[in-house]
């Protein structure tokens, strides 16, 4: 009986040695796969991250590009404005030569007049 007990004995431990050693190797299994979940993540958050780039710079070229629209568009307008109000004012600089031209001629009328 004794013998029996032994050889199951060494069974058991043996048994239990190969099952810790399945562990084990299960385990290295185990870390290498979320080792390569976590590079494969990785790759992902990179690939979002340069998209998310990309999309930043389009739409602050978009933004870019409709401010200098806008600018230019006020540009212009400010060109019609100055035009418009040169315009006005050799206007009334041609009045009031004009009306210089108009007094003097009264002024020789009227000195010759009065001579």
């Amino acid at each position: 009986m004794s013998e029996s007990q032994s050889r199951y004995s060494i069974v058991e431990r043996l048994t239990q040695k190969k099952l810790d050693i399945i562990s084990q190797r299960l385990e290295l299994e185990e870390d290498l796969r979320k080792k390569q979940q976590e590079v494969e993540q990785l790759k992902k958050d990179l690939t979002d991250w340069e998209n998310e780039v990309d999309n930043d710079i389009d739409r602050n070229r978009r933004l870019k590009q409709r401010e200098i629209e806008k600018t230019e568009i006020m540009s212009e307008n400010a060109k019609n404005r100055k035009n418009a109000k040169e315009n006005a004012l050799n206007e009334k600089v041609k009045a009031v030569e004009l009306a210089l031209k108009r007094i003097e001629e009264i002024s020789k009328t009227s000195s010759t007049v009065q001579n």
